[in-house]
Formats: C-alpha cells, structure tokens, sequence
C-alpha cells in the first residue's frame, strides 16, 4: 500500500470505546473499512471532518515523508522510540467542548501523555519535510499567536509542545446552538469510559490514495 501521509497516534485498543468510536465516526481505522454509523439524524453530516482519520489521539500530525527516507525507515523509528517510552495513565476520559467541535478529552496528571506526544513530535522530526507556503498559509487562518507562529515554522504544526492539548475528536466543527444538544447525544451513546485511561501504545497510520487513514501498526510503549 502507497500512503501519501503518516501520522502518529494513540488509537484505542479493541473494546467498547474502540467499537463506539468506529460507529459514531462511521470509520474503523483499525480495519481501514467503513463503519455501520448509529442511527442518529445528522450524524453522517457533523463527523465529515473527522471521519476519514478514524477515531484517534493526534501524538504527531499527519506529514508527508521527506525525499530520501523510506516507509520502512519510519517503522523502525517508530518501532525504536516506542522501546524508549513508558506508558502515561491519567485518571480518565471526558467529553468536552473544545471551541466548536466536541471530543474526548483526559483529565488527572496529564505529564506522562505531555511527554509520549513531545517525543512524538520531536524525535521523528527528520522524516518531515519543511512546511511548504500553502500549507502555512492555509494554518495562519486560524489566527495563530506568536509562539504559535513559531512552532508551525519549526515544526510544521502550530498545536504542538506546549500548546498541544489530547483529545479524540468527534464531530467536525458544529453551529451556534448545536453544542449542547450534541453533548446529550453523545452522552446517551458513550461506552462506559476508562477510568483509569491508560495509554500503553502508539499507532503508526497512513493516509490512502482515497484520503482516509488507516492503522498500519501499533507499537506497544516498553520503556
């Protein structure tokens, strides 16, 4: 399979929050096949955005491979940084209004997930080429402050190190007046959620020439 992106990210185990992500998303990431969406008026419509990457945790941002390096390269990168990392915990999960869309959010010590992502980030760094002037033009839109600025420079993303916040996103963004009822849908669809919330692998997915991504392999965090 040829990808036209990677991304790093923490995609939940099999189980219940696995099973409802696919299923509100009407994606499996895991498969890389569609999923059966609940039968919720408008569903289909507010999780457009976020379908195509699956439900996930952002750890590094979709990037395309720098000249020179290879898929196999960055697996065994992956592979070898997981060997460095330890598992984070934090005391769980909660739905949250972020802005305008809503998603799951972390709660508790939230070092260990800061510390997963920042390596994420930085230590795989050398496989993404520089931002080129429409994608930094393209994430200007969104009003950037100057640390922000500065990060998209040297790191082709503006939401990264300290200004990186986990989430799982569930719905593109929603409009004035929406949040609230899409809060209580959710609610009464949500699986009981971890609580602890463990987070004990990283995900190396692709991006198909279809544009939706797909789990090309997890590796378990064992440093």
């Amino acid at each position: 399979m040829s990808y036209a992106r990677f991304a790093i990210y923490y995609v939940p185990p099999d189980g219940p929050l696995a099973e409802f992500g696919a299923k509100w998303l009407g994606w499996d990431v895991v498969t890389g096949r569609e999923a059966v969406q609940f039968d919720v008026p408008n569903l289909h419509d507010i999780t457009m955005t976020p379908r195509k990457y699956g439900f996930h945790g952002t750890l590094k941002p979709p990037f395309r491979l720098k000249e020179g390096q290879t898929p196999e390269a960055l697996e065994k990168a992956v592979s070898d940084l997981a060997g460095t990392l330890s598992p984070a915990a934090c005391d769980g999960l909660t739905l949250t209004q972020m802005g305008r869309f809503l998603a799951l959010t972390p709660f508790g010590p939230l070092d260990g997930l800061q510390r997963i992502a920042e390596a994420c980030v930085r230590d795989l760094d050398g496989f993404r080429p520089p931002a080129g002037e429409a994608e930094l033009a393209r994430r200007r839109k969104a009003g950037l402050s100057t640390r922000q600025e500065a990060l998209l420079v040297d790191w082709g993303y503006p939401y990264v190190f300290e200004e990186f916040r986990f989430h799982l996103t569930l719905s593109g963004r929603l409009p004035d007046g929406a949040l609230d009822g899409w809060t209580d849908t959710l609610q009464g669809h949500l699986p009981e959620l971890p609580a602890p919330f463990v987070a004990d692998q990283i995900a190396l997915c692709g991006e198909r020439q279809d544009g939706y991504f797909e789990l090309i392999h997890r590796y378990t965090l064992t440093g």
